[in-house]
């Protein structure tokens, strides 16, 4: 089974845009699949993740949060795949 990504963001927020990057780059290297959801869409969403964007949740387990690079991407995905 594949890693599920999920990735919460907003509009406007640049390490939002380097985390999308770093993602998109890993799936070159690892299949898993991906989705992103944005915080201000959703009131429980915008509770949670506020202050904390962006966070990335692999098979939804909070892994990363404001930066990642593609080295612990990896090696989280891995672990948890």
């Amino acid at each position: 089974m594949k890693p599920r990504v999920t990735l919460y963001t907003r509009a406007g927020c640049c390490l939002c845009d380097e985390a999308k990057h770093v993602i998109s780059e890993a799936h070159a290297h690892a299949d898993f699949e991906y989705e992103e959801l944005d915080i201000d869409s959703d009131p429980d969403l915008l509770r949670l993740y506020n202050d904390e964007v962006p966070v990335i949740a692999i098979n939804r387990v909070k892994a990363f949060k404001y930066r990642v690079n593609m080295n612990d991407f990896l090696k989280k995905l891995a672990a948890r795949a």
